[in-house]
Protein backbone atom coordinates (compact mmCIF):
# COMPACT_ATOMS: atom_id res chain seq x y z
CA UNK A 1 0.00 0.00 0.00
CA UNK A 2 0.98 3.44 -0.88
CA UNK A 3 1.46 6.05 1.52
CA UNK A 4 -0.01 9.36 0.18
CA UNK A 5 1.48 12.80 1.40
CA UNK A 6 -0.98 15.49 2.33
CA UNK A 7 -1.31 18.48 0.52
CA UNK A 8 0.47 20.61 3.08
CA UNK A 9 3.51 18.02 2.92
CA UNK A 10 4.13 18.50 -0.80
CA UNK A 11 3.91 22.26 -0.08
CA UNK A 12 5.99 22.27 2.18
CA UNK A 13 8.96 19.78 0.67
CA UNK A 14 8.74 22.11 -2.52
CA UNK A 15 8.85 25.46 -0.95
CA UNK A 16 11.61 24.35 1.12
CA UNK A 17 14.09 22.80 -1.64
CA UNK A 18 13.02 25.52 -4.08
CA UNK A 19 13.78 28.04 -1.42
CA UNK A 20 17.55 27.16 -1.50
CA UNK A 21 18.02 26.61 -5.33
CA UNK A 22 18.31 29.93 -5.93
CA UNK A 23 21.35 30.27 -4.10
CA UNK A 24 22.54 26.85 -5.42
CA UNK A 25 22.36 28.46 -9.29
CA UNK A 26 24.85 31.12 -8.00
CA UNK A 27 27.35 27.88 -7.87
CA UNK A 28 26.54 26.33 -11.39
CA UNK A 29 26.72 29.95 -13.39
CA UNK A 30 30.16 30.77 -11.46
CA UNK A 31 31.65 27.77 -13.31
CA UNK A 32 29.56 27.34 -17.04
CA UNK A 33 27.02 28.60 -19.24
CA UNK A 34 23.60 28.56 -17.94
CA UNK A 35 22.80 25.84 -20.86
CA UNK A 36 25.30 23.50 -19.80
CA UNK A 37 23.61 23.54 -16.21
CA UNK A 38 20.24 22.77 -17.30
CA UNK A 39 21.02 20.24 -19.82
CA UNK A 40 22.98 18.00 -17.55
CA UNK A 41 21.30 18.86 -14.32
CA UNK A 42 17.57 17.42 -16.39
CA UNK A 43 18.96 15.45 -17.90
CA UNK A 44 21.06 13.55 -15.01
CA UNK A 45 17.34 14.06 -13.02
CA UNK A 46 15.51 12.24 -16.07
CA UNK A 47 17.44 9.35 -16.35
CA UNK A 48 17.24 8.44 -12.95
CA UNK A 49 13.49 8.94 -12.41
CA UNK A 50 13.30 6.58 -15.90
CA UNK A 51 15.99 4.10 -14.16
CA UNK A 52 13.62 3.84 -11.03
CA UNK A 53 10.31 3.64 -13.68
CA UNK A 54 12.06 0.58 -14.94
CA UNK A 55 12.87 -0.86 -11.86
CA UNK A 56 9.76 -0.34 -10.49
CA UNK A 57 7.96 -2.42 -13.81
CA UNK A 58 6.38 0.73 -15.51
CA UNK A 59 5.72 1.27 -18.96
CA UNK A 60 8.01 2.71 -21.32
CA UNK A 61 6.75 2.86 -24.36
CA UNK A 62 4.73 5.51 -26.09
CA UNK A 63 2.97 6.16 -29.11
CA UNK A 64 4.81 9.14 -31.05
CA UNK A 65 1.56 11.40 -30.67
CA UNK A 66 2.37 10.59 -26.61
CA UNK A 67 5.98 11.77 -26.76
CA UNK A 68 4.83 14.48 -28.46
CA UNK A 69 3.18 15.51 -25.51
CA UNK A 70 6.02 14.78 -22.85
CA UNK A 71 8.32 16.69 -25.46
CA UNK A 72 6.19 20.18 -25.05
CA UNK A 73 5.97 19.66 -21.25
CA UNK A 74 9.72 19.14 -21.24
CA UNK A 75 10.39 21.83 -23.66
CA UNK A 76 8.10 24.39 -21.56
CA UNK A 77 8.62 23.62 -17.75
CA UNK A 78 11.81 22.33 -17.38
CA UNK A 79 14.21 23.85 -20.30
CA UNK A 80 13.58 27.20 -21.98
CA UNK A 81 11.72 28.25 -18.51
CA UNK A 82 14.78 26.82 -16.87
CA UNK A 83 17.23 28.38 -19.17
CA UNK A 84 15.24 32.31 -19.17
CA UNK A 85 15.68 31.39 -15.27
CA UNK A 86 19.77 31.23 -15.14
CA UNK A 87 20.19 33.86 -18.06
CA UNK A 88 17.74 36.19 -15.70
CA UNK A 89 20.05 35.75 -12.28
CA UNK A 90 22.96 36.69 -14.93
CA UNK A 91 21.64 40.37 -14.81
CA UNK A 92 19.25 40.78 -12.08
CA UNK A 93 19.40 40.41 -8.55
CA UNK A 94 17.20 37.00 -7.23
CA UNK A 95 14.66 38.94 -5.59
CA UNK A 96 13.73 40.22 -8.85
CA UNK A 97 12.69 36.64 -10.45
CA UNK A 98 11.18 35.56 -7.17
CA UNK A 99 8.60 38.63 -7.86
CA UNK A 100 7.95 37.21 -11.19
CA UNK A 101 6.86 33.74 -9.97
CA UNK A 102 4.83 35.31 -7.12
CA UNK A 103 2.39 36.34 -9.69
CA UNK A 104 2.17 32.74 -10.99
CA UNK A 105 -0.59 31.89 -9.32
CA UNK A 106 -2.68 34.73 -10.67
CA UNK A 107 -1.27 34.16 -14.21
CA UNK A 108 -2.03 30.43 -14.32
CA UNK A 109 -6.09 31.04 -12.47
CA UNK A 110 -6.62 33.70 -15.41
CA UNK A 111 -5.63 31.56 -17.90
CA UNK A 112 -7.23 28.21 -16.62
CA UNK A 113 -10.53 30.44 -16.59
CA UNK A 114 -9.57 31.67 -19.89
CA UNK A 115 -9.39 28.41 -21.00
CA UNK A 116 -11.33 26.02 -19.88
CA UNK A 117 -13.40 28.43 -17.03
CA UNK A 118 -11.99 26.88 -14.06
CA UNK A 119 -14.08 28.93 -11.58
CA UNK A 120 -11.63 32.05 -9.87
CA UNK A 121 -13.44 32.49 -6.32
CA UNK A 122 -12.94 35.90 -4.68
CA UNK A 123 -10.10 34.53 -1.94
CA UNK A 124 -8.18 33.01 -4.37
CA UNK A 125 -7.32 36.61 -6.01
CA UNK A 126 -7.61 38.30 -2.92
CA UNK A 127 -4.97 35.95 -1.80
CA UNK A 128 -3.29 35.51 -5.06
CA UNK A 129 -2.76 39.88 -4.61
CA UNK A 130 -1.97 40.12 -1.22
CA UNK A 131 0.81 37.22 -1.77
CA UNK A 132 2.29 39.13 -4.77
CA UNK A 133 2.23 42.43 -2.74
CA UNK A 134 3.87 40.62 -0.25
CA UNK A 135 6.99 39.20 -2.24
CA UNK A 136 7.24 42.86 -3.66
CA UNK A 137 7.64 44.74 -0.29
CA UNK A 138 10.08 41.65 0.47
CA UNK A 139 12.53 42.29 -2.16
CA UNK A 140 11.57 46.58 -2.59
CA UNK A 141 14.63 47.83 -1.13
CA UNK A 142 16.67 45.39 -3.68
CA UNK A 143 14.84 46.19 -6.70
CA UNK A 144 15.10 50.20 -5.91
CA UNK A 145 19.07 49.82 -5.95
CA UNK A 146 18.46 48.45 -8.90
CA UNK A 147 20.91 50.19 -11.78
CA UNK A 148 18.77 51.26 -14.93
CA UNK A 149 20.13 50.30 -18.28
CA UNK A 150 20.75 47.52 -20.39
CA UNK A 151 21.06 44.60 -18.22
CA UNK A 152 18.23 45.17 -16.16
CA UNK A 153 16.31 45.64 -19.15
CA UNK A 154 17.45 42.15 -20.05
CA UNK A 155 17.02 40.15 -16.75
CA UNK A 156 13.46 42.06 -16.63
CA UNK A 157 12.66 40.08 -20.00
CA UNK A 158 14.49 36.84 -19.28
CA UNK A 159 12.35 36.91 -16.17
CA UNK A 160 8.80 37.49 -17.68
CA UNK A 161 9.86 34.88 -20.12
CA UNK A 162 10.20 31.92 -17.33
CA UNK A 163 7.00 32.95 -15.81
CA UNK A 164 5.40 33.12 -19.02
CA UNK A 165 7.17 29.39 -20.39
CA UNK A 166 6.47 28.10 -16.33
CA UNK A 167 2.76 28.70 -16.79
CA UNK A 168 2.71 26.79 -20.21
CA UNK A 169 4.75 24.37 -18.95
CA UNK A 170 2.47 23.97 -16.16
CA UNK A 171 -1.22 23.57 -18.19
CA UNK A 172 0.71 21.15 -20.37
CA UNK A 173 1.76 19.14 -17.49
CA UNK A 174 -2.17 19.05 -16.53
CA UNK A 175 -3.38 18.51 -19.89
CA UNK A 176 -1.01 15.34 -19.94
CA UNK A 177 -2.44 13.80 -16.85
CA UNK A 178 -5.83 14.08 -18.23
CA UNK A 179 -4.75 12.43 -21.31
CA UNK A 180 -3.85 9.64 -19.18
CA UNK A 181 0.38 10.34 -19.45
CA UNK A 182 1.37 7.87 -15.93
CA UNK A 183 2.66 10.41 -13.73
CA UNK A 184 6.72 9.28 -13.24
CA UNK A 185 7.67 8.42 -17.48
CA UNK A 186 5.92 11.49 -18.26
CA UNK A 187 8.09 13.43 -15.47
CA UNK A 188 11.21 11.02 -16.44
CA UNK A 189 10.66 11.66 -20.09
CA UNK A 190 10.19 14.90 -20.10
CA UNK A 191 13.17 15.82 -18.31
CA UNK A 192 15.26 14.12 -21.14
CA UNK A 193 13.71 15.87 -23.71
CA UNK A 194 14.54 19.28 -21.75
CA UNK A 195 17.72 18.16 -22.02
CA UNK A 196 17.75 17.45 -25.11
CA UNK A 197 16.98 20.67 -26.33
CA UNK A 198 19.46 22.50 -23.56
CA UNK A 199 22.14 20.94 -25.61
CA UNK A 200 21.01 22.48 -28.59
CA UNK A 201 21.68 25.70 -26.88
CA UNK A 202 25.00 24.61 -25.88
CA UNK A 203 26.26 23.57 -28.86
CA UNK A 204 24.82 26.63 -30.63
CA UNK A 205 27.29 29.08 -28.66
CA UNK A 206 30.05 27.71 -30.54
CA UNK A 207 32.05 27.57 -26.70
CA UNK A 208 34.52 24.41 -26.19
CA UNK A 209 33.21 22.10 -23.77
CA UNK A 210 34.82 22.20 -20.46
CA UNK A 211 34.06 19.65 -17.48
CA UNK A 212 33.82 21.99 -14.51
CA UNK A 213 36.72 21.37 -11.53
CA UNK A 214 35.03 22.88 -8.92
CA UNK A 215 33.94 21.11 -5.72
CA UNK A 216 30.79 23.50 -5.28
CA UNK A 217 29.61 23.08 -8.79
CA UNK A 218 29.12 19.49 -8.46
CA UNK A 219 27.86 19.73 -4.80
CA UNK A 220 25.51 22.44 -6.21
CA UNK A 221 24.98 20.37 -9.30
CA UNK A 222 23.41 16.78 -7.47
CA UNK A 223 21.53 19.15 -5.32
CA UNK A 224 19.74 20.92 -8.00
CA UNK A 225 19.22 17.35 -9.92
CA UNK A 226 17.95 15.20 -6.89
CA UNK A 227 16.17 17.40 -4.84
CA UNK A 228 15.54 20.70 -6.95
CA UNK A 229 14.51 18.51 -9.88
CA UNK A 230 12.98 15.37 -9.13
CA UNK A 231 11.70 15.52 -5.79
CA UNK A 232 10.44 19.26 -5.76
CA UNK A 233 8.95 18.39 -9.36
CA UNK A 234 7.20 15.36 -8.16
CA UNK A 235 5.66 17.54 -4.90
CA UNK A 236 4.90 20.38 -7.10
CA UNK A 237 3.21 18.05 -9.84
CA UNK A 238 1.58 15.91 -7.80
CA UNK A 239 0.05 19.04 -5.62
CA UNK A 240 -0.88 20.66 -8.73
CA UNK A 241 -3.29 17.26 -9.82
CA UNK A 242 -4.90 17.73 -6.47
CA UNK A 243 -5.44 21.62 -6.51
CA UNK A 244 -5.26 22.30 -10.07
CA UNK A 245 -2.40 24.29 -11.92
CA UNK A 246 -3.38 27.91 -10.07
CA UNK A 247 -3.43 26.16 -6.78
CA UNK A 248 -0.08 24.34 -6.73
CA UNK A 249 1.65 27.54 -7.64
CA UNK A 250 1.09 29.49 -4.40
CA UNK A 251 4.62 27.51 -4.37
CA UNK A 252 5.72 30.28 -5.48
CA UNK A 253 4.37 33.23 -3.73
CA UNK A 254 6.01 31.10 -0.25
CA UNK A 255 9.40 30.28 -1.78
CA UNK A 256 10.98 33.85 -1.59
CA UNK A 257 9.75 34.10 1.87
CA UNK A 258 12.40 30.88 2.62
CA UNK A 259 14.61 32.38 0.30
CA UNK A 260 15.23 35.49 3.22
CA UNK A 261 16.39 33.37 5.78
CA UNK A 262 18.89 31.74 2.84
CA UNK A 263 20.20 35.09 2.09
CA UNK A 264 20.52 35.96 5.46
CA UNK A 265 22.56 32.48 6.61
CA UNK A 266 24.82 32.95 3.75
CA UNK A 267 24.99 36.11 1.98
CA UNK A 268 24.41 38.34 5.18
CA UNK A 269 20.93 39.65 4.00
CA UNK A 270 19.42 42.06 6.32
CA UNK A 271 15.72 42.45 6.05
CA UNK A 272 14.31 45.76 6.91
CA UNK A 273 10.54 46.75 8.06
CA UNK A 274 9.14 46.43 4.57
CA UNK A 275 10.65 42.96 4.12
CA UNK A 276 9.19 42.17 7.38
CA UNK A 277 5.74 43.23 6.45
CA UNK A 278 5.76 41.56 3.26
CA UNK A 279 6.49 38.07 4.64
CA UNK A 280 2.95 38.24 6.79
CA UNK A 281 1.55 39.69 3.57
CA UNK A 282 2.87 36.57 1.38
CA UNK A 283 1.85 34.54 4.09
CA UNK A 284 -1.61 35.57 4.71
CA UNK A 285 -2.14 35.34 0.97
CA UNK A 286 -1.04 31.71 0.73
CA UNK A 287 -3.41 30.67 3.54
CA UNK A 288 -6.71 32.18 1.59
CA UNK A 289 -5.47 30.29 -1.47
CA UNK A 290 -4.57 27.15 -0.04
CA UNK A 291 -8.00 27.06 2.27
CA UNK A 292 -9.88 26.96 -0.67
CA UNK A 293 -12.54 23.73 -1.22
CA UNK A 294 -11.22 20.86 -3.15
CA UNK A 295 -13.84 18.90 -5.32
CA UNK A 296 -13.85 15.37 -3.49
CA UNK A 297 -12.29 13.09 -6.18
CA UNK A 298 -9.87 15.37 -7.58
CA UNK A 299 -6.92 14.23 -5.38
CA UNK A 300 -4.15 11.71 -7.40
CA UNK A 301 -1.33 10.24 -5.98
CA UNK A 302 2.12 10.46 -7.98
CA UNK A 303 2.80 6.88 -6.36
Amino acid sequence: MRTQLHNWQLFAIAVLVWSTTWHAIVYQLAHTSPAFGVALRFGSAGAAVLAWCAWRGERLRFAMGQHARLALQGLFMYSVSYLCIYQAERFVPSGLVAVGYSASPLLLGVVAWGLWRTPLGTRFLLGGVLGLAGVVLIFWPELAQMKQGTQALRGAAFTAGAVLLSAVGSLIASRNKGAGLPFWPALGYGMLYSSAVSWLFVWGDGQALVWPASLSWWLSFAYLSAFGSVLAFACYLTLQQRLGPAGASTVGIATPVIALLVSAAFEAYRPGLLSVLGVALAIVGNLLILRQDIKPGAAAAAG
